[in-house]
């Protein structure tokens, strides 16, 4: 499952989450920074991503247009790279159980 981390995300992180996420990205490092959301919906969806955003847009477009790409929103606060990164990383195996499901298109993760 390759990551496709919104511009609201650090690009930073993304060599950190090869491991776990091989093949992600960040919409600046590919050249999207000025994309609309829905240029990058389907930037996503041609490219068989997975959208990370904290932004409620991209689930209301999941919920218009339906998967693919899929999505995880984290209802999160503005948290450092590093906690960013723990908690994809720690979420792994929820993610991944929720997303390989024909049924659900998106996951919310809440950060307390």
């Amino acid at each position: 499952m390759k990551l496709l981390l919104d511009e609201n995300l650090s690009r930073r992180i993304v060599p950190f989450l090869q491991q776990s996420y091989p093949e992600s990205s960040q919409v600046v490092l590919l050249g999207l920074q000025s994309a609309t959301d829905a240029e990058i919906w389907e930037y996503a969806k041609k490219n068989a991503f997975v959208i990370v955003s904290r932004d409620v847009d991209f689930l209301d477009l999941s919920l218009i247009k339906g998967a693919p790409p899929k999505l995880i929103r984290l209802r999160t606060p503005n948290l450092n790279r590093a906690a960013t990164l723990n908690t994809l990383i720690t979420n792994q195996l929820l993610i991944e159980q929720v997303l390989l499901s024909e049924n659900l298109d998106f996951v919310e993760i809440v950060y307390n």
